[in-house]
């Protein structure tokens, strides 16, 4: 016989093993594949749910993040703007406390001329006056020398006196 036609005795033997290899893989070795292909599909899927609820947790916690920025942005800008109002508050209170000393000070330097003046204008009025004194003494000696004119001049002031205190 030829390679292409078997001999039917020999189709009868291999149909009774196949029929018992498929026996026994039917009952021992296909609920096995079976079971590890439903336990890998199980694995798959559980892998997959796994994966996509991460998936969600990174896009809440993504939301989350952006959600903190954003508070974080905007807590940095009030911060920002109290510190500015507080230096612009610190600036203008120095502003206004220089300005007052400013005034103070020059309130005191005035006040200290105006003393000085006034005590400048005493002590040359003291000072002509003790001039005038000496220059009159010194006239009246030389115009007095004589008696006759001392009460001349002493009768003129005593008129002169006389009509200042009747007005």
């Amino acid at each position: 016989m030829g390679l292409l036609t078997p001999d039917p005795g020999l189709v009868i033997w291999m149909i009774i093993i196949f029929g018992v290899v498929f026996f026994v893989l039917a009952k021992y070795g296909f609920p096995v594949i079976i079971k590890m292909v439903e336990d890998r599909k199980a694995y798959i899927d559980n892998s997959l749910k796994a994966a996509h609820e991460a998936n969600e947790q990174l896009a809440n916690v993504k939301k989350e993040s952006d959600k903190i920025l954003i508070k974080a942005r905007e807590e940095q800008a009030r911060i920002l703007k109290e510190a500015s109002e507080t230096r612009d508050h610190i600036i203008k209170e120095a502003q206004e406390k220089a300005i007052a000393e400013g005034q103070r000070l020059m309130e005191e330097v005035k006040k200290q001329i105006e003393t000085e003046k006034e005590s400048a204008i005493r002590d040359i009025r003291r000072q002509v006056a003790v001039l005038s004194v000496d220059i009159a003494e010194k006239i009246m000696r030389n115009k007095l020398s004589d008696s006759k004119e001392q009460e001349e001049l002493i009768n003129r002031m005593l008129d002169e006196m006389i009509e200042s205190s009747k007005k």
